[in-house]
């Protein structure tokens, strides 16, 4: 049996695993827990094993840097260290892998009809892939090609410096300084809290009336209100002006962003966009502004004109990368 997770700031969702003969794997158990009301991993390992057989292997990916095995996760008070779960499971096949580096491996198993292409002008080839996925954090991960097979690299590419490229983000920019002075990071835009963000800015540059189905920021009756999710659910459906340009400057920054990491990457095969929040938006990724900010390169334009550009529908991908981890490895 294989224990699999996937451990993020909002979610974490384990499953039980048996290889079959002829390889295909059966999920025997899977289960969702909200990753804040617990106060460590162990107590939803301790949860979701309870009377359970003992596992021969686990793999994890997790949100956050893992270093030497162990990772402090970005957005939870959380501290994971390979050799204690060893220790705990029994079992010396433990795996961590950053969450981007198992969404990667699970992108290579998804079917076709769990992607849609973006770009009209893409010329499938091999090589590598890049992989972004904004969510509650901003993921970027590589898939290495080597002339057989693909390796996963990990990277922390969400926190590096957010560039503008034209007047209104220069503004942008010089908003989030105000409330960020020591780093304006890609993830203070490209994840969720990135709507609300990106929509106090907008209010305050004075584009608009503010939207009355739009909570306040400092509104104390805010509480248990998802702010970011009303903004974009509004914005999608073109029901407020400044929910609206808020949606759509999210997702001209995210492919200007992906062709980024397209670049650092080489991703000749392909760019893959992972996440809760592509499939959210998914019209507005479609509507040819995301492929005009990802193709927006000065000379490298034809390169990227010509690469596949992915967006993934499917929510258990980095759950099937860690699936596929030691299940490839196993006789």
């Amino acid at each position: 049996m294989i224990l699999a997770g996937d451990i993020g700031g909002t979610k974490t969702v384990l499953a039980l695993i048996d290889k079959a003969g002829d390889g295909s794997l059966n999920c025997v158990l899977e289960q969702t827990f909200a990753s804040g009301e617990f106060d460590d991993f162990d107590e939803i390992l301790a949860l979701f094993l309870a009377n359970r057989d003992p596992v021969e292997a686990a793999c994890f990916g997790v949100a956050g840097p893992v270093i030497n095995q162990c990772c402090q996760t970005t957005n939870l008070p959380w501290m994971l260290d390979g050799e204690q779960l060893k220790a705990k499971l029994g079992t010396q096949s433990v795996k961590l892998l950053n969450d981007l580096e198992a969404m990667a491996i699970g992108m290579l198993y998804l079917p076709e009809q769990d992607f849609v292409e973006l770009n009209p002008g893409a010329e499938p080839q091999t090589g590598n892939i890049a992989v972004i996925a904004a969510g509650t954090g901003l993921g970027e991960a590589m898939l290495h090609w080597d002339g057989r097979q693909y390796h996963p690299i990990a990277t922390e590419g969400g926190h590096c410096d957010f560039a503008p490229q034209n007047s209104q983000q220069d503004r942008l920019l010089s908003f989030l300084r105000e409330r960020y002075p020591e780093h304006v990071s890609w993830e203070r835009i490209l994840s969720g809290i990135g709507f609300s963000h990106i929509y106090d800015f907008l209010l305050a540059d004075g584009y608009a009336e503010p939207c009355p189905a739009v909570p306040a920021a400092d509104d104390p009756n805010n509480y248990g209100v998802d702010r970011n999710a009303v903004i974009s659910r509004l914005g999608i459906d073109g029901e407020d002006a400044l929910c609206a340009e808020a949606v759509r400057l999210f997702a001209e920054l995210y492919g200007a962003e992906a062709g980024n990491l397209a670049l650092k990457a080489l991703a000749t095969g392909g760019v893959f966009i992972g996440g809760g929040i592509g499939p959210k938006i998914r019209s507005a990724l479609e509507s040819g502004e995301f492929m005009q900010a990802f193709t927006a390169k000065g000379r490298l334009r034809p390169l990227l004109e010509k690469m596949p550009v992915k967006l993934a529908l499917n929510p258990r991908t980095p759950l099937l990368g860690a699936m596929h981890y030691f299940a490839d490895r196993m006789d």
